[in-house]
């Protein structure tokens, strides 16, 4: 059997989360309940559940909350910086466990983003950079961010796009917060999808048709709500009286459609859906879903026995699992 590739495994490095709560005092609440998944630190009680699985190795991220959100930005890079470090750290005394890392950033630095995203790849090794789907409530599409998006086409190595959101969105205009957690549950495939499509509509995907970008949880709602987002889509404008979108898709150099299949697509589904997992593989397609699990915040297990329950072709089976990520991250994995 291949190896198994987890493209999406969120770490907290100890130095990072200690200077992350000491200029984020407000987060003592969910740093004490992320202490609680002892596996973002423990790496003892990590190995031992990868060990159960054989041939199976992560590339490592930050998980929530957004450095953007919790920090100014000068101390928000040198958060990213300190967190960089550490995982290019970890990656390199265990590279059987931790191929490689995706970049910390903060985005309210752009130029410093910029910067920290070169010398995370050349000098420490990362094979990409996390990106949240909006930069402390603003839109990824703003043209000031396009200089990472141009930095990573660039360096021709993948974003890695995680939903972002607290209950301070509600879910009812009358309410002051979201309740029953419906802000991570719902919001946050809205917020992927929203991220997508704004991306093609804003033809940053034109400017840099080199652009590598996975989505998280199968790309959201995009999958499910295909009729939608492409023939709904495609009268853009009839709905909207105050502002002039009849320029948007003839502004494109392919149908809106095209580019959403573009995007990469991972697993993490938290271990359940076969059927829509089958639905986003369906979407994406062989060649762009990649495997991720979300752990230790997600299940490892159950995750690898939904994609096996795809009865996928042996070839098919081997590029999700291991393929996909190997042309993703310019590695080989055996």
């Amino acid at each position: 059997m291949s190896p198994i590739i987890d493209i999406y495994c969120h770490i907290f490095p100890e130095r990072y989360f200690q200077e992350m709560t000491r200029i984020a005092p407000k987060l003592e609440n969910i740093g004490k309940r992320l202490r609680g998944v002892t596996k973002l630190f423990d790496l003892d009680a990590r190995f031992k559940e990868m060990d159960a699985f054989g041939d199976y190795r992560q590339i490592i991220s930050l998980p929530n909350p957004a450095i953007e959100d919790i920090a100014t930005p000068a101390e928000g890079l040198q958060l990213a910086r300190i967190a960089n470090d550490a995982m290019g750290e970890l990656c390199r005394k265990y590279p059987e466990r931790f191929p490689a890392f995706a970049a910390a950033l903060c985005m309210t630095d752009v130029e410093g983003s910029v910067a920290e995203a070169r010398r995370a790849v050349k000098d420490l090794g990362a094979r990409g950079v996390l990106l949240y789907t909006n930069v402390a409530g603003e839109p990824l599409d703003n043209p000031k961010y396009e200089p990472i998006f141009a930095a990573m086409a660039a360096l021709d190595l993948p974003i890695w796009l995680h939903p972002v959101g607290t209950a301070a969105m509600p879910d009812y205009p009358a309410e002051k917060k979201s309740r029953y957690e419906m802000w991570w549950c719902f919001h946050w495939p809205y917020e992927t999808s929203v991220a997508l499509v704004r991306m093609v509509f804003s033809g940053l995907l034109d400017r840099y048709p080199k652009l590598k970008i996975v989505t998280h949880h199968l790309g959201g709602m995009i999958p499910y709500f295909d009729g939608r987002v492409g023939n709904g889509l495609m009268v853009l404008g009839q709905r909207t009286s105050d502002e002039d979108y009849s320029k948007i898709l003839p502004s494109l150099k392919r149908p809106h459609m095209d580019y959403l299949h573009d995007f990469y697509a991972d697993t993490a589904m938290f271990g359940g859906g076969v059927h829509a997992t089958r639905c986003g593989y369906e979407f994406f397609g062989a060649d762009k879903v990649v495997f991720a699990t979300d752990t230790p915040l997600g299940p490892i297990g159950p995750t690898i026995e939904t994609v096996k329950k795809l009865q996928l072709a042996p070839g098919d089976e081997r590029k999700l699992f291991c393929g996909n990520a190997e042309t993703l991250l310019k590695m080989k994995f055996g």
